[in-house]
């Protein structure tokens, strides 16, 4: 009994193999933008938590410094890091809002007609 259930499992198994090998189908281009957004979004996240990350450890030390020096316990000078850099507001939707028509792959709307399309006027 163990046997025939090893063996069905393991034939089971090779005849789903070609459906795990399976190709899916390319993303529209509505999840491409989506997704490199989303993507975008993730690293400014990033770069906001290191910002945070630095002034944080920057209160630290300093507050490290004040309390030894009122206690009167010497401290080395503090080695020469780069300042925290702040990244600013999320910028993405901005950028992709402020493209031009053409440039987004859209096209302008006519203008309003000042005069009949014929050219004639009565």
């Amino acid at each position: 009994m163990t046997m025939k259930l090893l063996a069905t499992s393991v034939l089971t198994g090779l005849l789903m193999l070609p459906l795990a090998h399976a190709k899916l189908p390319a993303a529209s281009p509505e999840a491409q933008a989506k997704a490199s957004e989303a993507a975008a979004k993730t690293a400014w996240s990033d770069k906001v938590a290191a910002f945070q990350l630095c002034r944080s450890m920057d209160r630290v030390a300093d507050s490290y410094r004040k309390t030894a020096k009122a206690a009167g316990t010497e401290t080395k000078p503090a080695a020469p890091t780069p300042p925290c850099t702040d990244p600013g507001p999320f910028g993405a939707a901005a950028s992709a809002a402020g493209k031009p028509l053409e440039a987004s792959g859209a096209h302008s709307p006519a203008g309003t007609a000042a005069k009949p399309p014929s050219g004639k006027s009565k």
